[in-house]
């Protein structure tokens, strides 16, 4: 899809035609695709109509009911952030005292429409003249919000007096330019050398507006954390999603942080929240397991701070780096599954197997975590096809306990 056909499906006709699609279905979309170019639709306008309305429908999951009023592209949407993390991202800005926001590499307009609800001028910019187009249309219900298709290296930011209250946004581009498969989709990046502005660009962004946020892949590395900076990894329902590193007013505590999200709040976690934690050792043997096992929601361990979880329930983690706690005490910890022991034993095919048929199991779900074995490799060992036979599904953790490798039956508590 190119700019122009943005402009035509944004407008008139177009627009017309794509709010009168009714819900989007998969096995209906050839009969009505007929249907639509029968009624005197052009055939480009009736396919990406189409388009949309798919996309409209994998995007409320991100977007609720404001996708149905909104444009999309493939690789916009998935890298798009999703609304509520939109939202705690503009709230920095605001309650930071910024008054507008150059977001530099938009996308789809995401963040930039959370700017723009909370009353801040934004200047944004794409390098992709259709990406581009679909901004300024999600983002036409606000006047103090311009859209235009630049390379962010090329945008040229205020300085001295007019930089005050200025901020700047980066989401820079994680992918290379060209198809990489079936679906269009272009291929992801993970090196900070690929991204698009560059990682240096985005540290002279930083020094040159201290407000600088820029949202960057879940696998930035700890090292890379600049001094002085804060990087929050953000979860939604368990899914780490981003990891945005924060400079200068937009810092809430500076160094690692991970901020877990769900429907019914928000709860972050800091580095002086595993701070307690420092210096107990991991488990000596299976011997010294607890009666309980937690496991940390995945923006936490992400950001280094399973020692949180140590200091949380007065425990001790099964084996370095794996972010398996165990404790002797049942401990409510938002941000953590809590998990009884049924049994614990070395990781043994075969004892693993006789435990399981003596208990009635002949189902299980695996979670894995320090040990590389192949889940569905073992499921075919212990002769669980998933098909149940009248016994009873067993919840199986495998990871390490002072090095060697172990399995855990657990209950969720």
């Amino acid at each position: 899809m190119d700019a122009a056909m943005v402009e035509r499906l944004s407008h008139g006709e177009g627009w017309a035609l794509l709010q009168a699609l009714p819900p989007y279905d998969e096995a209906a979309s050839l009969p009505l695709q007929q249907r639509l170019r029968d009624a005197g639709f052009a055939p480009d306008l009736v396919a990406a109509a189409l388009t949309q309305s798919r996309l409209r429908a994998r995007a409320v999951d991100k977007f609720g009911e404001f996708a149905a009023g909104m444009l999309f592209t493939p690789d916009g949407l998935e890298q798009a952030t999703r609304l509520p993390l939109a939202a705690r991202h503009a709230a920095r800005y605001a309650a930071a005292g910024v008054r507008t926001v150059h977001d530099l590499g938009c996308g789809v307009g995401a963040d930039a429409m959370a700017f723009a609800g909370l009353d801040l001028a934004v200047r944004a910019v794409d390098a992709d003249p259709a990406t581009a187009a679909v901004a300024a249309a999600n983002l036409r219900h606000w006047p103090s919000a311009s859209v235009t298709c630049a390379r962010a290296e090329d945008v040229r930011l205020p300085a001295g007096e007019a930089a005050r209250h200025l901020g700047v946004w980066l989401d820079p581009a994680r992918r290379v330019s060209g198809i990489a498969d079936a679906r269009g989709r272009t291929k992801r990046v993970f090196s900070l050398d690929a991204i698009s502005p560059s990682w240096a660009d985005v540290r002279r962004y930083a020094a040159h507006v201290p407000a600088t946020g820029a949202k960057l892949s879940p696998s930035l590395p700890h090292g890379a954390l600049p001094a002085g900076a804060e990087a929050q990894w953000s979860s939604w329902a368990g899914e780490v999603l981003e990891c945005v590193v924060w400079w200068g007013p937009l810092v809430h505590e500076a160094g690692r942080t991970a901020a877990v999200c769900r429907e019914a709040g928000t709860v972050v976690v800091t580095e002086a929240d595993a701070a307690p934690a420092a210096g107990v050792p991991a488990l000596e043997s299976l011997e010294r397991l607890g009666a309980w096992l937690y496991e940390a929601d995945r923006a936490v361990l992400r950001a280094g701070l399973g020692g949180a979880l140590v200091a949380r329930v007065d425990g001790r983690e099964l084996d370095a780096g794996v972010g398996y706690v165990t404790s002797e005490a049942a401990y409510e910890v938002d941000w953590a599954r809590r998990y009884r022991i049924v049994a614990a034993m070395p990781l043994s095919t075969k004892h693993l197997a006789r435990w399981l048929r003596d208990h009635g199991h002949d189902r299980v779900t695996i979670k894995k975590r320090g040990v590389t074995l192949d889940p569905d490799v073992l499921r075919r060992q212990l002769k669980m096809t998933g098909r149940g036979r009248g016994g009873s599904e067993a919840t199986l953790v495998l990871t390490r306990v002072a090095g060697a490798q172990v399995a855990l039956v657990v209950a969720p508590a």
